[in-house]
């Protein structure tokens, strides 16, 4: 009985803050401080069409950064809980492969799935997209190919060399934008180059790039480890 009134009591309270929020709600028509900054003068400054890329990127690069390194040892945590059994433990039960149409259809389609997330994180100053977001859809194409050929399995020596010379590419670029740019992770230190192009907007591909692929291999990584458990 007493778990049920603070339920209650719970929920309305969460009733009456969303109903505040709604009865108060004024929209604005306006940019207000820093934002107004960034809409006009993030493309002269950074050169890159989509303005979530210049401030994800470079002016709050430290947070970007941040986030790569809580995947990162998001990813650790969880290899290391699911290697407890050892290297060369087995699951306790063997999956049924899937039908020999789903396998034809995985094989066609993980290859274009990999170019696509290529893309996406290729393309990610241009268009919306970006490393994260292909990172995930190139995961998603590792998720296919594990669920389609359970036995097939992903070279951990590739990934974790992949995910260190892409994590470790970052921070030089980073590193190198203190001493021949404005600060760390600043995109300038290469030229802009033509804006709209895909040769544009200075590192900002780069860093996509190794965003993408550092993104890609710690998730298939840690798919390749759940495919594996029971």
């Amino acid at each position: 009985m007493i778990s049920r009134v603070v339920i209650l009591l719970v929920l309305a309270l969460l009733a009456l803050m969303f109903f505040d929020i709604a009865a108060n709600y004024s929209e604005h028509t306006a940019l207000e401080g820093v934002a107004t900054r960034y809409v006009g003068q993030g493309p002269d400054e950074l050169g890159a069409p989509n303005l979530v890329t210049a401030v994800v990127v470079t002016y709050r690069g430290l947070d970007t950064l941040g986030e790569v390194t809580v995947l990162f040892i998001s990813a650790l945590g969880v290899g290391l809980l699911l290697g407890l059994g050892g290297p060369g433990a087995e699951p306790a039960r063997k999956l049924r492969p899937a039908s020999e149409l789903v396998q034809t259809a995985a094989q066609y389609l993980v290859p274009i799935i990999f170019l696509f997330g290529a893309y996406i994180f290729l393309n990610g100053h241009l268009t919306p997209g970006g490393g994260f977001q292909g990172g995930a859809v190139i995961a998603s194409g590792t998720m296919l190919l594990l669920l389609a050929i359970p036995a097939a399995r992903v070279k951990h020596g590739l990934l974790t060399f992949l995910e260190s010379i892409s994590g470790f590419g970052y921070v030089v670029i980073g590193a190198v934008g203190v001493v021949l740019a404005g600060g760390f992770l600043d995109n300038r230190i290469t030229g802009l180059g033509t804006y709209g192009t895909l040769l544009s907007a200075g590192a900002i591909p780069m860093i996509y790039v190794l965003i993408g692929l550092k993104v890609g291999s710690e998730l298939s990584a840690l798919l390749e480890r759940f495919s594996k458990t029971e």
